[in-house]
């Protein structure tokens, strides 16, 4: 009985160890086979470094102001009487634009005229009289004062006169008519803006750092939303004090305006134009894989030790770099250190890949990479 007992057992210890063994070559088998799956590569875009001549600047936003801007007000009361001025027409320095009402002081000059007159031919008389010692001196002396009184009477009314007839205080473009014939006006009120738009002033202020920087006849670029195209324009001026609160400083500049599509008010983005660097390594700002440890960029180079394709083409991986980037100008962003010029850089599809990951490079469509960008939604 034991015997039996025995050669089963050995048979069952027989089994399991076959059974364990094909677990074995089946297990084996497997990873002999998982090594051999490669990740097919990954699609990517690409773009070689080239050392460029790069234009660095300091960037701001303004608004444009009119180097003459009012809004044209009488300092009398009075009627309106004539209008001749169209909301938005060109003026030029002294046109008349309103006309107030001056029936009672054509009438007070008038009056001043006839005094004046009577005044004149009293020293007239008097005078004949002083040359033949007929009257006293004194008598002279107030007819003369009396005639000067009466002739700065006439002048202040004609004064007066030319205070209700207000005109251009200088060329411009006027814009909307604020007052209608017959409206009685007050001291002070608004009649119609008036703006000389070309030239224009423009007015950005820029951090303290900056001011070694910048100088009276540095050249700006002016952009404007909206608008197509940029405008040139230079710094005329520097605030002599910087800003206690914001520690900026605040530069003025003056632009060429000749279509008037600039305007008194509109916030511009400006670049100050520094000296030109040469050499300077720019690449898409969709090339930088951002992380709180460091930015980066994939390096794209033949695999080491890969066999070529049925195209003839070595199969591609990427390297990984930290970079160290500079200032940044449109779609561009410079790198400082990290890459060299030659290589070859993704500049999409960077957050699928890994170091050393296989890559096929297609550039049929590719990022946008202008230093003057221009958005469609924007």
């Amino acid at each position: 009985m034991w015997k039996r007992m025995i050669v089963m057992l050995l048979v069952v210890a027989l089994c399991v160890a076959a059974i364990a063994y094909a677990k074995y070559s089946m297990v084996k088998k497997a990873i002999a086979e998982h090594s051999k799956f490669a990740m097919p590569p990954s699609a990517v875009t690409t773009v070689v470094v080239k050392g460029q001549t790069w234009q660095p600047v300091l960037s701001a936003v303004g608004s444009l102001r009119a180097v003459n801007g009012v809004t044209v007000s009488t300092d009398l009361a009075g009627i309106v009487s004539e209008i001749n001025i169209e909301s938005g027409a060109a003026v030029k320095k002294g046109d008349l634009l309103i006309k107030l009402d001056t029936q009672q002081e054509e009438a007070q000059l008038h009056a001043a005229e006839a005094k004046r007159e009577l005044a004149k031919l009293d020293l007239d008389r008097k005078r004949d009289l002083i040359a033949k010692k007929t009257i006293s001196p004194s008598d002279w002396d107030s007819a003369q004062s009396e005639f000067h009184q009466m002739e700065a009477s006439v002048d202040e009314a004609k004064a007066v006169l030319a205070r209700k007839r207000i005109v251009a205080p200088f060329d411009g473009y006027l814009g909307i008519r604020q007052v209608n014939l017959g409206q009685y006006l007050n001291p002070g009120a608004a009649i119609v803006p008036l703006q000389s738009l070309d030239p224009i002033y423009v007015e950005f202020n820029l951090p303290q750092q900056n001011l070694s920087l910048i100088a009276v006849g540095k050249k700006l670029r002016i952009r404007a939303a909206d608008i197509e195209g940029e405008f040139e324009a230079e710094i005329n001026a520097i605030d002599s004090k910087v800003d206690d609160a914001t520690r900026n400083i605040m530069v003025q500049g003056t632009a060429h305006n000749t279509d008037r599509k600039l305007r008194p008010g509109m916030y511009v983005n400006i670049d100050v134009l520094l000296p030109e660097k040469e050499g300077v390594l720019a690449i898409p700002v969709s090339s930088i894989n951002y992380a709180p440890y460091g930015d980066s960029v994939y390096v794209v180079k033949p695999t080491a030790g890969g066999q070529p394709g049925p195209d003839g083409k070595a199969p591609l991986e990427v390297e990984q770099r930290i970079v160290k980037l500079g200032p940044k100008r449109g779609d561009q962003v410079s790198v400082l250190s990290g890459i060299k010029d030659g290589e070859e850089v993704v500049t999409s599809g960077v957050f699928k890949l890994r170091p050393g990951a296989a890559v096929q490079v297609n550039n049929a469509v590719t990022p946008d990479n202008s230093l003057t960008p221009k958005p469609n939604d924007t």
